[in-house]
């Protein structure tokens, strides 16, 4: 038998097959597991594999980036299967609405009105999202109809950002980083309390401040602490590699030993870079 080809055509018959496929998957012949899934139970498995597009895109993989694209599409087609099954609508009608949707919230390009420039598109966005929810009996409200299971830290810039567009918002960082430390010396007052649940509020409270300020100054929350995240684990396992290199398990150091390695490997990185990433 030879290996087939994969098609690499972009919709048309490519997406035709892709959807034929899921409904033989779903179908009285197809796979056990793909026909007993249900709508619940897809939500996992959909931000897997958005989190595994997101890592390629960053690795700037391309075969990666195919890979991850194609399986998230997979799931979308996989999504609107189990609502055709139970009635609901199906793939076809789920590509129009967002096309009229995408046409109608696009007017400066498929209507009469104009943007000059990126700030204006927004403006025209996000009025008229407003009055899509109007008139569909949605109440107003600059933080209504956020995602309940975005993550916590995306959540709370989306949040800010929403209550700076209607002018709750700070004018100046200092002011922005000032609370910050106010929340941070309200933090020490509930440590020394001994209240776990006013530590919780505190500890919430200071996060919530610092996301503000990220997002103050013009950066994503998330992608700052995943830059963090990224410079610890790299020398962390710097630092793991030197000392496991003695012979002598990781377990067998003191604190101050991995403490001393831990700097030396910071100071390697900075000598290299010039600067501390």
């Amino acid at each position: 038998m030879t290996e087939q080809t994969p098609d690499k055509h972009v919709g048309g018959r490519g997406f035709d097959e892709l959807v034929e496929l899921v409904a033989k998957l779903r179908g009285p012949n197809g796979c056990p597991w793909d026909r007993e899934q249900k709508l619940g139970d897809l939500p996992k498995y959909l931000v897997e594999e958005a989190y595994e597009l997101v890592d390629a895109v960053a690795d700037d993989d391309t075969d990666a980036i195919e890979e991850e694209l194609g399986d998230l599409l997979f799931l979308m087609v996989f999504f609107a299967r189990i609502a055709q099954e139970d009635g609901r609508f199906d793939i076809s009608s789920a590509i129009a609405r967002t096309c009229h949707k995408m046409v109608r919230r696009h007017p400066h390009v498929f209507g009469d009105l104009s943007a000059r420039n990126a700030d204006e598109v927004l403006t025209h966005w996000y009025g008229i999202k407003a009055r899509e929810k109007a008139d569909n009996g949605v109440a107003a409200s600059a933080v209504g109809n956020i995602p309940r299971h975005l993550p916590a830290l995306l959540k709370a810039q989306k949040i800010q950002r929403n209550v700076s567009r209607v002018g709750f918002d700070w004018d100046q960082a200092e002011q922005v980083l000032a609370k910050a430390e106010e929340e941070l010396g309200e933090l020490h007052e509930a440590l020394a309390s001994g209240d776990k649940d006013a530590v919780a509020d505190e500890l919430g409270d200071l996060l919530f401040s610092v996301a503000n300020l990220a997002r103050f100054l013009g950066f994503e929350s998330e992608e700052a602490l995943e830059r963090t995240n990224r410079k610890f684990v790299r020398r962390f396992q710097t630092m793991e590699q030197r000392l496991e290199a003695t012979g002598r398990p990781l377990k067998d150091f003191t604190l101050d030993e991995m403490n001393a390695e831990w700097e030396r490997a910071k100071q390697g990185e900075n000598s290299g870079t010039g600067t501390e990433r």
